[in-house]
C-alpha cells in the first residue's frame, strides 16, 4: 500500500474534501519521529483525527485509536516513503480521510493498521488478539498477496480477495478506496510509466467501485487525479477554463440568492449552497454542450430537513422560475442502485440562464457524499423479511455485488477474472427490470434478455428459448431498458430442459460476466457440430421419386444447418389439375406449391411435363420475360371426375430454437392427415429458427386447420405459407 509523496495538489479542489496538506504531513512527521505519547495520553499525531471523529461520533471510544496508533507507529518506525516522510504519515492520512466521511471507530482502527501485516512483523493473529476479529478481518481484507507467491497474478488475485472480503464487510473496500486516494494524491514522485499503470487500474476498477458504493467524495477526487495523469492536455485546458472564470462575477451566487429569497417567502427552511463541478464533470459538460457559461461550472444544492420539504422546494422552484422539464429526475422515489437519493431539476433565471439544482435532505447528502461509509457498522442486525428476492436487506450488499461475487467464484483464471471485472465495472449505470411474477431484477445498463436469464436462473438459463418484453415476443438479444417488464420463456418439458443449451451467438448479446462465463463453460462441454451442407437444386429438376425415404414423423434434423428430411413411403402422383395438353405429366412447382383455389398457370418443361405455378409466383414473371409460352391449366372439380387429388404446399414455421421441435411439428402435421414430403431447418439466428416443410394434403380445404395446429406447438410463434403474407396466411 506504499505511496510516494508530492507537493503538487490539483487546482480547484472541492471544499470539504479531506486532505492532508504539507503542514499536517510535517506535524505528523515530527510527532512520529518523537515517538508515542505517554501511556493514557492521546498522541499528538492522531489528535486531529480524533477531533474529526468526535464531530461525527461524540461518544466514540478514543482509547482503541490510541492503541492502534501506538502499534502502527512502533511497527512502521524506521520505514520512510520515497518523499522522505515517515511511513506512518500514510495510514494517518488514510484514517483522516475516513474520519472526515464519518466512518465509525472500528473502520478507523483498521485503517491505522492496514499496512502493518503487509509491511511489518505484526501478524494477523496479533491484530486479532489486541483489537478483535472485526479489525482482524478488515486488515486481512486489504492486505496484498505476495508477488513471490502469485507472480503476475498477484494484483488480480489481491482484488479478488478484497472483493470477496467486501461481500461480508463493505468496510474493507472503504479502507481500500481511502488508501488509493492518498496514494494517488502522492503519486508524483513515481516514474511516469508507473503513474500511468496505477491510474489505469484506478480508472477501470476503483473509481467504478466507489461509484457503486456511493462514495462520491472519494470518486470525484479520484477521477480528477486520474484525469490529470492520463489526459494531461485536456486537464490543462479545463484548468485554464476554470481559472478564466474565477475572476468573473459568479452567476451561480446570484442564482443562489434568488432561490433563497423564493424559499424564504414560502416559509421553507433550507440551506442553499453553490456546488462547483469537479474537473472531469466540467470536461464532460463541455463535450456535451460545447461552449460553457458560468452556470455550467456548478450546480445549486438545496438541503432541507425531510422528504416532504424536498418536494415543496421543487414546487416553489417550478412555480417561480421556468423549469426545464427534460432535466427533472426523481431519485428520491426511485433511488439509484448505489443508495443515492435526490431531486434533480433545472430552471431558467432572470436572465434566461439555466441553472441545475439538486434538492435533498441533510441525511441524503451525507449518504450521497459518503455512501456506504455513512451507514455505520454493517454487522448491525437488520430486518430483511421484506427484502426483494436476490437482494440482501443489508444495503451494503446490493445486487451488483452479489452478482459479482457469484461469477468470480466460477472464474479461477486470474486474467479472465481481471478482464471480466473491468468489463463488469465499465457499466456505469444500473437498470431495474420488473419480472412477470411481480419481483424486480437489477441489471447493468445495456444488459440483454440473455443477461437477465442468467442473472435470474443461473445455469438453468441454458434452457431459455425466448422472452416477452412488455408483453411482446422479443429475441434474447433484445437490450432491456429501465422499467421494462420481462417474462423469460423456458423449455417446456424436462426432456427439452435437460438437453437444451445456448448457441455461440448468445455470446454476442451477453454483457455480464456471469452470462458469458456460463455460456462459454457450456459451449466448451458441448462442442457445436459442423453444419451439414444442403445441396440446392432447381425445383423443376427435382424428381418426386427422390423424395421417398424414411419416416419423418418423430425424427429430428440438426439445428446447426439445413437438413432435408425424406417423407414416408412412395409419393403419389400430383393430381387435381386439368391441363390443356393431353397426356402431359403434371408437376406442382415447389417454388410456390399451389393449392386450390389459387389462380394457376403452367409452363412446359423438358420431358413433356407441365409445371404448375401460382399466377403471382415470381418464377412466372421470369419465364414470361424469357419468352416462355404459358400452358392453360385449372383445378379439377367434381364434375370433371378428377377431383379430390393430393395437393402440395410449402409452409414456414417460425419458432424459438429448442430440441425436439422438428419431431413435435411433424407429429402435429401427421395428426392432421398431411404427409411430409421434405423438411429443412435453417441455422438458428438470435435463438430463433425457421423450419420449411413441403407437405402433401389430401384436401386443400384442410390447410387452415393444419396451420393452426402447427402454431399450437410449443415454441412456434408463427406459421406462414410460401409466397403469401402473414395476414393472408392467417385468414
Amino acid at each position: 500500500m506504499s505511496a510516494e509523496a508530492t507537493d503538487q495538489a490539483p487546482f480547484g479542489r472541492r471544499r470539504g474534501l479531506p486532505r492532508i496538506d504539507l503542514r499536517n504531513l510535517r506535524r505528523f512527521s515530527r510527532a512520529a519521529l518523537l515517538g508515542p505519547a505517554s501511556r493514557g495520553r492521546l498522541p499528538d499525531a492522531i489528535e486531529h483525527v480524533a477531533k474529526v471523529h468526535r464531530a461525527h461520533h461524540p461518544g466514540a471510544d478514543l482509547d482503541v485509536l490510541r492503541k492502534a496508533y501506538v502499534l502502527a507507529e512502533s511497527s512502521h518506525r524506521g520505514q520512510m516513503r520515497k518523499s522522505g516522510e515517515p511511513y506512518i504519515t500514510h495510514p494517518l492520512a488514510v484514517t483522516l480521510i475516513l474520519a472526515e466521511l464519518g466512518a465509525e471507530t472500528t473502520t478507523l482502527t483498521a485503517s491505522l493498521l492496514h499496512d502493518t501485516v503487509e509491511d511489518t512483523e505484526v501478524t494477523l493473529d496479533q491484530v486479532g488478539e489486541e483489537f478483535g476479529e472485526e479489525v482482524r478481518y478488515l486488515v486481512d481484507g486489504v492486505t496484498k498477496l505476495e508477488k513471490v507467491d502469485y507472480g503476475a497474478a498477484a494484483e488480480p488475485e489481491t482484488f479478488r480477495k478484497m472483493l470477496v472480503a467486501t461481500g461480508n464487510d463493505v468496510r474493507v473496500m472503504s479502507i481500500k478506496l481511502a488508501d488509493r486516494l492518498h496514494n494517488m494524491r502522492t503519486l508524483g514522485v513515481m516514474r511516469p510509466e508507473k503513474q500511468v499503470r496505477i491510474a489505469k487500474v484506478t480508472r477501470d476498477v476503483l473509481i467504478p467501485l466507489a461509484e457503486r458504493l456511493g462514495v462520491q467524495a472519494l470518486k470525484t477526487e479520484l477521477e480528477d487525479l486520474v484525469f490529470a495523469i492520463l489526459h494531461p492536455e485536456e486537464y490543462a485546458q479545463t484548468r485554464e477554463l476554470l481559472q478564466a472564470h474565477a475572476g468573473r462575477p459568479d452567476p451561480l451566487a446570484r442564482a443562489a440568492e434568488d432561490v433563497r429569497g423564493v424559499l424564504h417567502e414560502a416559509g421553507i427552511t433550507a440551506e442553499v449552497l453553490v456546488r462547483p463541478r469537479h474537473f472531469v464533470s466540467v470536461h464532460r459538460v463541455g463535450i456535451k454542450r460545447g461552449e460553457l457559461t458560468g452556470t455550467d461550472l456548478g450546480r445549486l444544492l438545496v438541503l432541507v430537513s425531510d422528504d416532504a420539504d424536498c418536494y415543496a422546494v421543487l414546487g416553489e422552484l417550478h412555480t417561480c422560475f421556468t423549469p426545464v422539464i427534460s432535466e427533472f429526475k426523481d431519485f428520491i422515489a426511485v433511488p439509484k442502485f448505489n443508495l443515492y437519493q435526490s431531486l434533480h431539476t433545472a430552471v431558467a433565471g432572470r436572465d434566461g440562464e439555466v441553472t441545475e439544482v439538486l434538492i435533498r435532505t441533510h441525511q441524503m447528502h451525507r449518504v450521497a457524499e459518503a455512501g456506504v461509509i455513512a451507514l455505520g457498522n454493517p454487522y448491525t442486525p437488520t430486518e430483511g423479511a421484506d427484502a426483494p428476492e436476490g437482494e440482501r436487506a443489508d444495503p451494503t450488499r446490493p445486487g451488483w455485488l452479489s452478482r459479482l461475487l457469484d461469477w468470480q467464484s466460477a472464474t479461477p483464471d486470474p486474467d479472465l477474472f481481471w478482464t471480466s471485472l473491468r468489463d463488469e465495472l465499465a457499466q456505469d449505470r444500473e437498470i431495474t427490470v420488473f419480472r412477470s411474477d411481480g419481483g424486480t431484477l437489477g441489471l447493468p445498463a445495456g444488459a440483454s434478455c440473455v443477461d437477465a436469464a442468467y442473472a435470474l436462473y443461473g445455469e438453468d438459463a441454458h434452457s431459455c428459448i425466448g422472452a416477452r418484453v412488455n408483453g411482446r415476443i422479443a429475441t434474447l438479444s433484445t437490450v432491456l431498458r429501465d422499467g421494462d417488464t420481462l417474462q423469460l420463456l423456458m423449455a417446456g418439458d424436462s426432456r427439452d430442459a435437460a438437453s437444451h443449451g445456448p448457441s455461440p451467438e448468445w455470446l454476442d448479446h451477453a454483457r455480464t460476466p456471469a452470462a458469458r462465463i456460463a455460456i462459454n463453460r457450456w459451449l466448451a462441454a458441448h462442442p457445436v457440430p459442423q453444419p451439414a451442407q444442403h445441396e440446392s437444386r432447381e425445383p423443376e429438376a427435382e424428381s418426386a421419386a427422390t423424395l421417398a425415404g424414411q419416416d419423418a414423423q418423430g425424427s429430428q434434423a440438426s439445428q446447426g444447418g439445413e437438413t432435408a428430411v425424406p417423407a414416408a413411403g412412395a409419393v403419389r402422383p400430383e393430381g387435381g389439375i386439368i391441363v390443356d395438353r393431353p397426356g402431359a405429366t403434371v408437376r406442382l412447382a415447389r417454388c410456390c406449391t399451389p393449392v386450390p383455389p389459387d389462380a394457376v398457370t403452367g409452363f412446359a418443361v423438358r420431358g413433356g411435363a407441365v409445371t404448375v405455378h401460382r399466377e403471382r409466383c415470381p418464377g412466372v414473371a421470369r419465364m414470361i420475360a424469357a419468352g416462355r409460352t404459358a400452358v392453360g391449366v385449372r383445378w379439377a372439380d367434381e364434375d370433371d371426375g378428377d377431383g379430390g387429388g393430393d395437393y402440395r404446399v410449402t409452409l414456414f414455421a417460425e419458432a424459438f430454437s429448442r430440441p425436439h421441435l422438428l419431431a413435435d411439428l411433424t407429429e402435429a402435421i401427421a395428426a392432421e392427415g398431411a404427409e411430409v414430403v421434405a423438411a429443412a431447418v435453417e441455422p438458428p439466428r438470435e435463438q430463433r429458427v425457421r423450419h420449411t416443410y413441403t407437405l402433401q394434403l389430401p384436401d386443400a380445404g384442410r390447410l387452415p386447420t393444419l396451420m393452426r395446429a402447427m402454431r399450437n406447438v410449443p415454441g412456434v410463434y408463427d406459421v406462414t405459407r410460401e409466397g403469401r403474407s402473414m395476414a393472408a396466411a392467417r385468414s
